[in-house]
C-alpha cells in the first residue's frame, strides 16, 4: 500500500476515475491518505480522518513513505481558521488555502506558514460560533469549504475545527452520539437529521437556541426547527423531514 500528503489547496475527491466524475468530497491542504488503488492518471483513496474514499487525480497529491504516513498520523491538528490563508513554497510561490486545512504538515512539505491556527479540543459553546463562519457559503454538493459546502461536509468541518470527529456523510453521522427523544432536551451543537420519502436519511444541521438551526440549504443559513422539520420562513414551509436528534459532544 502507498500513502500520500496532499500539498494542494482543495482537491476533488470522485465517485470514478474520470474528471467528469461527480465529486464526492473534497481534500483540502495538509490531509494524509492511504492509496488502496493505483492506475495510470487516477489513485483510490482513504482519508486518514474519517475513512472516506474516493478517485483523485495522481497529480494532485505527493506519495510518502509509510513511516512518515504513520509519524504525521500522530501529529496533533493544526488547523487554519480564517477564510482563506497563504502559504509559502520553498521556491517562494504562494499557495491559497481555505479554513481547516491542516498547517501541521507545512514543516514536512518544506512551506511556511505565518497565520492564526486552532488545535485541541474546544467547548461545545464554541461550535456555533465556527459554524456563523460558514453562513453565506454556497451549497456544493461534497464541498467542504466556505466557498461551496454540503450538509454533512458543513457540519464535519465545523466539528473538526472543534477537535471532534465526524464521519463524512449524513447518514454516517447519524450513526454516531446519544439519540435524543425530543427537540426540548437538545442543546447548541447537537445535531438534527432529516430523511427523505424513502426514510433514508439525507440532511443534517446544527441546533442553535431557542429552536433555530444552522445547515446548509442553497447556501449556509439559519431556520426554524420545530418537530416537524426546518421550517423556511421565507418560503412559508417545512423543507426538510425530521428524524432524529443526536448528541456527540
Amino acid at each position: 500500500m502507498n500513502y500520500g500528503l496532499c500539498n494542494l489547496s482543495i482537491v476533488p475527491l470522485r465517485a470514478e476515475a474520470s474528471d467528469t466524475s461527480e465529486m464526492v468530497s473534497q481534500v483540502l491542504y495538509g490531509e494524509i491518505l492511504k492509496v488502496i488503488e493505483t492506475r495510470k492518471k487516477w489513485s483510490r483513496i482513504r482519508l486518514s480522518f474519517d475513512g472516506y474514499e474516493g478517485w483523485i487525480d495522481n497529480k494532485q497529491f505527493l506519495l510518502i513513505s509509510e513511516e512518515d504516513y504513520i509519524d504525521l498520523e500522530k501529529k496533533p491538528s493544526k488547523l487554519s481558521v480564517n477564510l482563506v490563508d497563504i502559504i509559502t513554497t520553498s521556491k517562494k510561490e504562494l499557495i491559497s488555502i481555505c479554513l481547516g486545512s491542516n498547517l501541521e504538515n507545512t514543516s514536512y512539505l518544506n512551506h511556511q506558514y505565518e497565520g492564526d491556527f486552532t488545535g485541541g479540543t474546544k467547548p461545545k459553546s464554541e461550535i456555533i460560533e465556527t459554524a456563523q463562519h460558514y453562513l453565506n457559503s454556497p451549497y456544493l454538493w461534497g464541498g467542504k469549504t466556505p466557498f461551496g459546502i454540503d450538509c454533512s461536509g458543513f457540519t464535519q468541518m465545523v466539528y473538526k475545527l472543534n477537535g471532534y470527529k465526524l464521519l463524512r456523510d449524513a447518514s454516517q453521522q447519524a450513526t454516531q452520539g446519544e439519540s435524543l427523544s425530543f427537540i426540548e432536551e437538545s442543546e447548541p451543537g447537537d445535531l438534527a437529521f432529516f430523511d427523505n420519502e424513502e426514510g433514508v436519511i439525507t440532511h443534517v444541521g446544527i441546533i442553535m437556541e431557542d429552536n433555530y438551526i444552522i445547515h446548509a440549504h442553497g447556501t449556509v443559513r439559519v431556520d426554524r426547527l420545530d418537530h416537524s422539520g426546518i421550517f423556511n420562513s421565507e418560503k412559508r414551509i417545512h423543507t426538510h423531514k425530521l428524524r432524529v436528534i443526536k448528541r456527540i459532544v
